[in-house]
């Protein structure tokens, strides 16, 4: 196992070495058993050392740039979106604020009609009411009136009857000293002041 190792760190120091002109031989010299293993020899430190700042300027010339850039991007287009969502909610609460006035508006405006619908009906009512009293009134009069019309013509059919029998009494009672007429005209003169009596 020790021997693998050996030789795997050798043909790694050679190809090294080989690459920067370090003589083979020198490297296998070099490489020792032991803890020794594990500390980077100067040999083998100074061309890693070489290539990872050759890695390092190419990464940072033609690499990171483009890193950075989208970077720079992605972090605007987060900040971007974040900016869009806070108008957004800004948005909507000012919506929110406006719906509520809207509704408390729509609420205030119902109460208005509700009232005046009342106040309406309040007013259809009283003048059906109204009316109603005053076409009852009506009726009433025209009942009082028919009652008065078919008393009168009551009393004048009664009042002829009446002296119809008196003058037929009259002529029974009296004789025939008196004519017809003339017992009419007594008869009739007689219930006339008897009716003023009656009104009095």
């Amino acid at each position: 196992m020790k021997n693998t190792a050996m030789r795997l760190a050798t043909c790694a120091s050679a190809v090294v070495g080989g690459a920067l002109g370090t003589p083979v031989a020198a490297l296998a010299e070099e490489s020792a058993v032991g803890p020794d293993i594990l500390m980077p020899k100067m040999a083998e430190f100074i061309p890693a050392l070489i290539a990872f700042l050759i890695i390092l300027v190419i990464m940072a010339k033609l690499v990171w740039p483009p890193v950075l850039e989208m970077m720079e991007k992605r972090q605007q287009k987060i900040q971007s979106d974040l900016d869009a969502a806070e108008r957004s909610k800004l948005q909507a609460a000012e919506e929110a604020k406006s719906y509520e006035a809207k509704i408390l508006d729509a609420h205030h405006e119902a109460d208005a009609i509700v009232a005046k619908a009342k106040k309406e009906a309040e007013e259809v009512r009283s003048a059906v009411l109204a009316k109603a009293q005053r076409e009852a009134a009506d009726i009433i009069a025209k009942a009082h009136g028919a009652v008065d019309s078919e008393r009168h013509k009551a009393m004048i059919e009664l009042s002829s009857s009446v002296v119809d029998l008196s003058v037929e009494i009259a002529s029974k009672i009296i004789g025939n000293d008196l004519s017809v007429e003339e017992q009419r005209r007594l008869a009739e003169k007689y219930l006339a002041e008897v009716g003023k009596s009656d009104g009095r």
